[in-house]
């Protein structure tokens, strides 16, 4: 599928090359199944985006998506923190993108959103949509994080949404999100600093996957594996 490819290279980190692709970007968007109001904020995204500052856009990814946890794009921090069972879920999500071929290069984590879309793609329409729906709650409370911020990333997550068949009602969790105290700010970003003892060595907590994973581009695409990622209210009920 197109439109999560789509989604997928706009959720990267920003680069030249993403802004150069200014004029092939925005035919993609004209191209792909949206309502209007999605599309024309999706279109809005590019234009702004790539027309601006290269070195300020990677500024604000930064802030946005690298500072504090409330907007990571990995998955597994939404759904098991920093508990045991996160490398397990690392593990099992390996074994689940090789079964579905994947050749996977070791740059980022198996859990990148980014990537995860990149997989879902290649997986025919049906199983896309079905892959979507296991991480939707986690795709609403990114798009109501960054709308209570004002920030147009949000266009990406609902547009998410609504190929999920927009089945969270967004509007109840925008009214959550909006009595949450924010983490990225100095104090809050020192207070984890001072909660979390880093340690190195055998006993280290560390990932042992914490590079890039991205296909290759002769991976097959006629595999049908769907990803066992649960939404984080799911979680916590066990």
């Amino acid at each position: 599928m197109e439109s999560l490819r789509l989604v997928s290279l706009l959720m990267e980190y920003p680069t030249q090359e993403l802004m150069d692709g200014r004029d092939e970007l925005l035919a993609l968007v004209a191209s792909i199944n949206l309502k209007s109001k999605l599309r024309g904020e999706l279109t809005e995204f590019v234009a702004q985006r790539t027309g601006g500052d290269l070195m300020d856009w990677q500024s604000e990814y930064d802030s946005l998506f690298e500072r504090g946890r409330s907007l990571s794009l990995l998955l597994f921090e939404h759904v098991h923190g920093e508990s045991r069972d996160r490398g397990q879920a690392m593990v099992d999500l390996m074994d689940q993108y090789r079964q579905a071929g994947l050749e996977i290069d070791a740059k980022e984590l198996p859990d990148y959103l980014p990537l995860y879309l990149e997989f879902l793609s290649t997986q025919g329409a049906d199983n896309a949509r079905a892959g979507l729906q296991e991480v939707e709650h986690i795709l609403a409370l990114l798009a109501a994080r960054l709308k209570e911020r004002e920030c147009n990333y949000a266009a990406l997550f609902e547009a998410l949404l609504y190929w999920c068949g927009a089945r969270v009602n967004l509007d109840e969790m925008r009214q959550k999100v909006a009595t949450e105290a924010r983490d990225d700010t100095p104090e809050a970003l020192d207070k984890v600093w001072e909660e979390e003892m880093v340690t190195f060595g055998p006993d280290s907590k560390s990932d042992a996957c914490n590079t890039n994973y991205k296909p290759e581009s002769g991976q097959r695409r006629d595999q049908e594996q769907i990803l066992n990622i649960v939404d984080p209210q799911r979680a916590q009920k066990h």
